[in-house]
């Protein structure tokens, strides 16, 4: 029989109401390149535990879903070739088939509701594809999101996608959305994707009230979305970043890449583009966004 399977430490940290942080493990599986995915998984978990928080990578091993991961467990995730991706749709598949994969941002926010976790920590969200008019193409991340009480920090969406349908169907969805230091929305790789965002919150301890009252005002039944964008100096060249874009795009469109393979081939596409830049902004977009998510988690668990 499956089982959803908690690493003592997150176990206990749950049990004591002490801070969490979930972390999802398809950056680990088709994010990064191997062996860079590990080194960078692990500094990723200890950045949460030196902000004082426990990390919980999720992930599918042997078609088990596992929160929090031995070292072990995670060289195993990270080294497999065969490890899949999965969102919330092929998780029961996936399980009955002994299956090991990365989790999504949809599959990761379920399984961190479901075992108690409020913050999460990611590095894009997935959203509206471009062209979806024609072709219907958009993440389960966002009706993830529209169900789940989770405090997710990321650096915006994906700036593959089209932002602003994305924008305005989180807000069809009644999921909040506020910008770290910003009323600007970042857009992945980019400091500011050209879009604004209505409200901002200037640290962690603002971001846990705004959480709070969502359950106060039995609002939390949808996520709180808290965009951190990249510091300029971090970002990557717009020029660079438009050129490869439409490289990319044209290159999935030649080699008939759909559905949920895109960005995974898009990401794939940047990082040998870019001569490795992309690859530095993927790495410090996701420390910095497990950084702030710490702090959140710290906060919230505070009660204060």
């Amino acid at each position: 029989m499956n089982k959803v399977l908690i690493a003592q430490e997150v176990a206990d940290a749950l049990t004591a109401g002490k801070s969490v942080v979930a972390l999802e493990s398809t950056i680990i599986t088709h994010g990064l390149p191997r062996p860079k995915n590990l080194e960078v998984g692990l500094e990723i978990e200890e950045t949460v535990r030196n902000k004082g928080a426990i990390p919980a990578t999720i992930a599918m091993l042997d078609g088990d879903i596992h929160v929090g991961l031995t070292t072990a467990a995670f060289e195993q995730i990270a080294m497999r070739e065969d490890s899949v991706k999965a969102s919330i749709r092929d998780l029961a598949i996936l399980g009955a088939k002994h299956a090991f994969a990365g989790t999504t941002v949809a599959a990761t926010s379920q399984i961190a509701a479901q075992v108690g976790i409020r913050v999460f920590a990611t590095g894009g969200l997935g959203g509206v594809h471009r062209n979806a008019r024609d072709n219907w193409d958009e993440s389960a991340d966002l009706y993830a999101l529209a169900k789940l009480p989770i405090a997710i920090v990321c650096a915006g969406v994906k700036s593959i996608l089209d932002v602003g349908a994305t924008l305005e169907r989180l807000e069809t969805l009644g999921v909040g959305v506020v910008g770290y230091r910003t009323n600007s929305f970042p857009g992945f790789y980019l400091t500011d994707s050209g879009f604004t965002l209505e409200h901002r919150v200037e640290d962690a301890q603002e971001i846990a009230q705004v959480m709070r009252a969502q359950d106060t005002f039995n609002t939390a039944g949808a996520a709180l979305v808290i965009a951190n964008p990249l510091a300029p100096r971090q970002a990557m060249n717009a020029e660079l970043h438009a050129k490869l874009l439409a490289g990319g795009l044209a290159a999935a469109a030649s080699a008939h890449i759909t559905g949920k393979e895109v960005t995974p081939f898009l990401l794939e596409y940047f990082h040998r583009e870019s001569n490795g830049e992309s690859l530095r902004a993927n790495i410090e977009i996701i420390l910095a966004n497990a950084t702030l998510a710490s702090e959140i988690a710290v906060e919230f668990a505070s009660g204060r």
